[in-house]
């Protein structure tokens, strides 16, 4: 079906308009910088501290909850039981509450004076002001991406393939491994990409439970406060170039899975 030209005009401008709204305050803030303050800021110790930092604690949060998001998307994908829609409910509440309140429950919850705060600190480890509470602000919120994209993607999966594989004899957790997991391969690193993309902006949790040592969301916040905008904005843009990097690279790898 073709659209006539008079709407498709307007779905044109309509879409310009946004695209306008999200590209033209990314753009003032690109010209504002100018190059010798991008240079000084890449030098800066602490710019660059801050986002490895970033980097390092957005993917180990990936990763380490990935272990139970994927059987869990895996279960609310197969599986119909009492509840469901309470615990698909859960899995979203990270997104919709806000992230302020996220990062209170997180300190109560870890603190040293939690039941789980206390058994980390009888082994030496803390969570509040320590990149073990950065991780875990950034899994807390960025977690339900992974989820719902992973189960999406074991729905697309035949169930019949399944049932197929363990008519032959394959266990059900081979049949998980082998069969459902790399069918659901792409919407799985997909949730990965967009929980790792997630986890990178997050500020309200973590500014909360781990001020210090600082993530460059947290870092911008702070120039920003003391300096002002000259002194945040090349802080800011660093961290958009790095992290568009690494996301373009992510998706690449993600879209070289999808075409092979």
């Amino acid at each position: 079906m073709q659209m006539n030209n008079s709407f498709k005009l307007l779905i044109i401008f309509l879409g310009g308009l946004l695209l306008l709204f999200i590209i033209a305050p990314l753009g003032g803030m690109f010209i504002s910088t100018t190059a010798p303050d991008l240079f000084i800021t890449i030098k800066d110790v602490e710019v660059t501290k801050s986002i490895r930092l970033t980097l390092f604690a957005s993917l180990a949060a990936t990763l380490f909850m990935a272990i139970g998001a994927i059987p869990l998307a895996y279960l609310l994908a197969r599986k119909n039981f009492f509840f469901k829609k309470l615990v698909l409910g859960i899995v979203d509440l990270p997104i919709v509450i806000p992230h302020s309140a996220a990062g209170i429950a997180l300190l109560g919850f870890l603190s040293r004076d939690s039941i789980l705060g206390k058994a980390a600190s009888s082994v030496g480890l803390n969570f509040v002001g320590n990149p073990l509470g950065i991780v875990a602000a950034m899994a807390f919120v960025s977690v339900p991406f992974l989820i719902n994209a992973a189960r999406d993607g074991f729905l697309s999966v035949p169930v019949r393939l399944e049932k197929t594989a363990m008519s032959l004899g394959a266990s059900q957790a081979r049949v998980f491994f082998t069969i459902s997991i790399p069918l659901a391969g792409r919407n799985i690193v997909s949730g990965m990409v967009m929980m790792f993309a997630r986890g990178l902006s997050e500020f309200g949790a973590i500014v909360i439970i781990a001020y210090h040592p600082m993530v460059t969301p947290v870092l911008i916040f702070e120039r920003f406060g003391s300096y002002g905008l000259h002194y945040a904005q090349p802080v800011a843009v660093t961290f958009i170039l790095i992290t568009l990097l690494f996301f373009i690279l992510l998706r690449y790898i993600s879209g070289g899975k999808k075409n092979a």
